[in-house]
């Protein structure tokens, strides 16, 4: 069924804006005319087009509709485990979508399930909200008849998941604010400040007939060709952060750099742990739902973030298919810890590999908040001192013609 948005005056004059599903537009003002709704204006809306382009928004926008999602989750599974019927539930969920384009994907979702469609599938349509892993939970839980179980699940999943990114992001932002705090002051000073200070002391100068200082000869340089192409030097950055997002989508560049990546002194064995962290919960999750080892495996190669990581895990179904253990491959690669295979060759042999995927992951869980801390520890005074000595280089490099114009006068 067509969703369409609406603008419009309600009986007291008031301004109205929404949604509505209707088979046709007439329909949906007829509908809108029972509700005491004067249309003014009424869009159809395209599902699909309103789902797939969250994927193209800032991240900060995606985790506002992440965190909704996963509340949404919690909520459905509460409702099934009461009995009531997952059409019902789902017309409850559109009533309370605090967002246009969630409501829209909603209704959509509620239309294809009364229309006779799995639940899974009318999710599925739906990527930029709903993962390959959450439709695949879905499909694992429709078929073991424990749905509100699996959506359960799911919403602890996305909440371990959005709990350790918050972690990353608090720990990361102290730097961030300092590199670009630093980097607007010493612009500001380039552009703005400095050129004028450094016209009087080029006066001065002449006047005196001392040259300038070497320290002051690099300013001016750096000065001037700030002043003079910062347009340019903004396209440039601008310009790679495009080839660079173009490049990410080559399959080798990304490895390439992902490979880079765990490879940092500093950051790299950050970003192994989170690597690692993320394998192990999700694969712990897709097991205890239901989902048989090989296609858990290629789910995580697909949302584990890492393109060596993915490659291993590719691996590693390989190896499966070919009569082996997890373990056994786990070991071999060389990226996971070897901890985490003696855990994971434990865990198959006691039959408790799902319990013990969630062990590891929360042992490395605390071990990603101590070691962020750490980077974020060693990151600060590194910041700090750069940060320091650019700018008492501009202060010293302003001194010295001051001082030497003095001395000279005194003389």
């Amino acid at each position: 069924m067509p969703v369409y948005q609406y603008k419009g005056f309600d009986a007291g004059g008031g301004p109205r804006t929404g949604i509505v599903d209707a088979d046709s537009a007439r329909e949906a003002r007829s509908q809108l005319r029972a509700l005491r709704v004067h249309v003014t204006d009424l869009d159809p809306l395209d599902t699909l087009t309103v789902s797939t382009s969250r994927r193209f928004l800032p991240a900060f926008l995606q985790r506002r509709h992440r965190e909704e999602v996963t509340m949404l989750t919690r909520q459905l599974a509460t409702m099934l485990r009461s009995g009531i019927p997952l059409a019902s539930c789902l017309t409850a969920l559109v009533e309370q979508a605090g967002h246009p384009d969630l409501e829209i994907v909603l209704r959509d979702i509620r239309e294809k399930v009364t229309q006779g469609a799995n639940f899974a599938d009318a999710l599925a349509h739906h990527p930029g909200y709903f993962d390959e892993l959450f439709a695949n939970m879905v499909k694992a839980g429709e078929a073991a008849g424990n749905l509100d179980v699996i959506l359960g699940r799911l919403a602890d999943f996305n909440q371990k998941q959005d709990r350790m990114r918050a972690k990353l992001k608090a720990s990361m932002a102290y730097p961030m604010v300092l590199i670009i705090f630093g980097m607007v002051v010493v612009v500001v000073l380039m552009t703005f400040v400095v050129p004028r200070i450094l016209r009087l002391l080029k006066k001065s100068g002449s006047k005196s007939g001392a040259d300038l200082p070497l320290p002051t000869e690099i300013l001016v340089t750096v000065s001037g060709f700030v002043g003079t192409y910062w347009l340019v030097l903004v396209g440039m950055v601008v310009a790679a952060w495009v080839v660079f997002k173009l490049a990410m989508r080559n399959e080798e560049f990304r490895y390439g750099f992902d490979k880079f990546r765990l490879r940092l002194p500093i950051v790299g064995d950050l970003f192994k742990k989170v690597s690692v962290s993320r394998f192990c919960v999700t694969l712990s999750t897709l097991l205890k739902s239901g989902i048989p080892a090989l296609q858990a495996l290629k789910i995580v190669q697909g949302i584990v973030g890492n393109m060596v990581m993915a490659r291993v895990v590719g691996e590693i179904h390989d190896k499966i298919v070919e009569g082996a253990d997890i373990s056994a491959p786990v070991k071999k690669s060389g990226v996971f810890p070897p901890v985490v295979g003696y855990m994971i060759a434990v865990g198959e042999q006691a039959g408790t590999l799902e319990e013990m995927l969630e062990r590891v992951a929360e042992a490395y869980d605390d071990e990603i908040e101590i070691t962020s801390q750490k980077v974020t520890s060693m990151v600060e005074p590194i910041l700090i001192i750069a940060l320091a000595l650019v700018i008492g280089f501009i202060v010293i490099a302003i001194l010295l013609p001051i001082l030497q114009i003095g001395q000279a006068a005194g003389v």
